[in-house]
Parts: structure tokens; C-alpha cells; sequence
């Protein structure tokens, strides 16, 4: 006799093992347990006896349990069995999750990690996974199609975020060379979408031209006085402009980085943005303000000379310089990066040599040998230019006469 819904309903375990299995025909029953009701399929395949299980009650509900009986006698006829069939199903499965576009994204991201900074790889990760894994993520990538990963793009490009738009293209044509490498996916179509974004916006870093920077100067030397601001941030954002290295390398600076019998600031490849230890000359003005810092944080439990003020174990916020310049009213006029194109314009104009300039700035140089030629063939060169810049930087605090531009001395 067949199952009906109202018995399926109403059945409950018995400890004694009696009327724990009720039949449907077919080999298709209901199996009564005390975790549950699970509807099971009996049947044989090359002279064995089998069992297929179907699903759980009522989740699946009687019909749908009589038509996944149907199909499963549909596939025995055809010589199929049911349950390698399952099987294979539920591997399929799990190796397009395994294959997915989130899933080897994620593994490129762990593979680059150690090439990365940390916050820089955190934010990589995060843009990945509001702007693309949540429009194209579940897909095996070998399955991604051009629309599809351009209508993800798109979304950035009508929020008017267009360079994020390229650079997120950028990380997605990297992550189909890994799993092309990898043997997931067999084409990269990033590169054919390079065509079909909107040009990202060209737009130069802010910075202060020379003749604002006077008043700048004035402004950020009463940082803890006028604007109530922290002594610590006014004294690294006096030596960030003494030493016009980036913001996070100024962040991160150790007091064992720092030789006092040389006056030097020897910052470690790791720390680099071009992976390459970089010497900065320290200027009598730079010294003078370490020493003060000294007398703050020298003691401190990390060794940063800058450490956070919330926690001294961690390296001060990289929104500290964003913060104070927009209490000084110079939002959108200059951000903490933005100080080294002043530098770069002034001593630029001022005559020293644009090969000494850019390694004090240590950009890329292409070819390693002449990278490293040029990093010791300049370094006294570099030592008398930044002495000159502090000079000038002190004069300009000052609101003293600026010494006349040295052209003389262009090569």
C-alpha cells in the first residue's frame, strides 16, 4: 500500500524497532530514526543489492520523493547507477566551489602576500570582496564570461570610481594567469575588457606649489598649540617633510633604524615600496627633532618611533597626516605623499641633479647594477642636499628670505 502525506506526518519513532520503515512501492520508504525521517531508495545494480539515500522529510515531501524514485529507475534502465551518479554529482560540485573565482582569487591573494604590505594586501582582499566576489565569486572561473566581469566593473565605473575600475581589472587578469598556471581555466578574459572601460582619470597627487608652503610651514609648527593637536603628529610630519619619504615608511620607522654616528635613517628592503634597503641622510634639523622624540617614545615597548598612541604596540594611523592636514584647512590641497612633490618641484628648481633627487626619492630604477652604482655614487651628494632642504624648510618656517636657486649646480 502506498504512503499518504498524513501518515508520513504523523509517524514517530518506536524504541522498539516496529514500524520504523514504512513503504512507498518500488523500494522507495520512509526510515523513521530518532534524529529524523530520511527517505531511502533499495534497489540492485549488477546483481548487488544498494541503497540511495533521497533526503530528508519533509524537507523532501512525498512527491518529490516518488519523482527522484522515478528518475533514479530512469538511470538503472539506462545502466546508470543512482548512487555513483550522486556521487559524481555532488564531486562536480565541490570542485567548482573548490575551482570557483572567489576561492583561487583567495589563493593568488595568499600566494602574494608575502610581496605585499600588510594593510596593502588587506585592502586588495576587501575590494576584491565588496566590488567582484559578490557579483562573480560562486562561478567556476574557468566559466566567467567577458560580460559578466564587465557588468561587475561597470558598477564601479557609475559610481565614478573608474580608477578603481582598472586597477580592480588589474587584480582580476592576475588572478586568470594564476589559475591558468594553475590549470583551473584556460583563457584569460580580463585583457579584452581593457578597451571597454571608460579611461581611468588622470589626475596628479595634490600637493603645495612654493609659495604656499611658508604658510604651511607656520600653521604645522603650532599644530599642538592652536589646533589642540598631538606633539607626536606634528613631530613626524615636521621629519616626513625633512626627509620627504613616504607616509607609511615614516609610520613605521624604528629607533634601531636610526645611526647616530652616521646621521643616517637606514629604512630595510621590507619596508620599501621597491623592495630595496634606502639610506636617508639625516639633516641637523632631523636630529634635532629625534632627540626630542627620543625623550617620548624612546622608550617604547615596540621600538616604533611613532607608535599608536591607542595601542604602542602598533605603528601610528595612516589617516594621522590626512587628519591634521584637513584640521589646518588644507584639505584637497595636499595629502602626506604630496610633500615629496613638493620636494622633487623645489629641489628640482633649486639646481641639484635629477638623478641625485630621484634617489633620495627611491624610485624604481630599471636596471639593478646602475641602481646600485648610483645608490653609493650619490650618497654624499644626497647628505649635502637634504642638509640644504632643511636649511631652506627651517628658513621658510621662519618666514625668513629663501637663499637664491642653485642652477649653477644642474648636471
Amino acid at each position: 500500500m502506498k504512503l499518504t502525506n498524513i501518515q508520513c506526518k504523523n509517524a514517530v519513532y518506536d524504541p522498539s524497532g516496529a514500524g520504523n520503515k514504512l513503504s512507498d512501492g518500488g523500494g522507495l520508504y520512509l526510515q523513521i530514526s530518532e534524529t529524523g525521517k530520511y527517505w531511502r531508495l533499495n534497489y540492485r545494480f549488477l546483481g548487488k543489492q544498494k541503497t540511495l539515500a533521497i533526503g530528508t522529510y519533509p524537507l523532501i515531501s512525498l512527491a518529490e520523493a516518488r519523482t527522484k524514485r522515478d528518475e533514479a529507475k530512469k538511470k538503472l534502465i539506462a545502466g546508470q547507477d543512482p548512487s555513483t551518479e550522486k556521487k559524481l554529482t555532488k564531486l562536480a560540485l565541490q570542485t567548482n566551489h573548490d575551482n570557483s573565482f572567489e576561492a583561487i582569487a583567495r589563493e593568488w591573494h595568499g600566494q602574494k602576500l608575502h610581496t605585499w604590505k600588510p594593510d596593502h594586501a588587506e585592502t586588495i582582499l576587501k575590494r576584491l570582496e565588496t566590488n567582484v566576489f559578490s557579483k562573480i565569486g560562486r562561478r567556476p572561473i574557468a566559466d566567467v564570461t567577458a560580460p559578466e566581469l564587465l557588468d561587475a566593473l561597470r558598477v564601479l565605473e557609475r559610481e565614478g570610481k573608474r580608477d578603481l575600475a582598472h586597477r580592480q581589472l588589474q587584480h582580476c587578469n592576475q588572478i586568470f594567469r594564476y589559475a591558468i598556471a594553475t590549470g583551473r581555466a584556460k583563457q584569460n578574459i580580463a585583457p579584452h575588457l581593457k578597451g571597454a572601460l571608460q579611461p581611468a582619470k588622470s589626475r596628479g597627487m595634490a600637493y603645495l606649489p612654493e609659495s604656499e608652503l611658508p604658510e604651511f610651514l607656520s600653521k604645522l609648527e603650532h599644530y599642538d598649540s592652536e589646533y589642540k593637536g598631538s606633539i607626536l603628529t606634528k613631530l613626524a610630519f615636521k621629519l616626513m617633510i625633512l626627509t620627504f619619504v613616504r607616509s607609511g615608511e615614516i609610520r613605521g620607522a624604528k629607533w634601531e633604524e636610526i645611526d647616530w654616528n652616521k646621521a643616517q635613517w637606514r629604512i630595510p628592503a621590507e619596508r620599501m615600496k621597491m623592495k630595496v634597503v634606502h639610506i636617508v641622510p639625516l639633516s641637523r634639523q632631523s636630529i634635532a627633532i629625534l632627540k626630542q622624540l627620543r625623550d617620548i617614545t624612546g622608550r617604547s615597548i615596540s621600538g616604533y618611533i611613532f607608535p599608536s598612541q591607542k595601542d604602542p604596540r602598533n605603528i601610528m594611523s595612516e589617516n594621522t597626516f590626512l587628519r591634521a592636514i584637513e584640521v589646518m584647512g588644507y584639505k584637497g590641497k595636499t595629502t602626506g605623499h604630496g610633500f615629496r612633490s613638493t620636494a622633487s618641484t623645489i629641489l628640482n628648481e633649486s639646481g641639484f641633479k635629477g638623478d641625485v633627487i630621484e634617489s633620495q626619492l627611491a624610485h624604481a630604477e630599471r636596471d639593478s647594477v646602475r641602481a646600485a652604482y648610483n645608490h653609493a655614487k650619490y650618497l654624499p651628494e644626497r647628505a649635502d642636499m637634504m642638509q640644504w632642504w632643511a636649511d631652506y624648510i627651517e628658513k621658510a618656517t621662519k618666514g625668513s628670505k629663501i637663499v637664491p636657486l642653485r642652477r649653477s649646480v644642474k648636471g
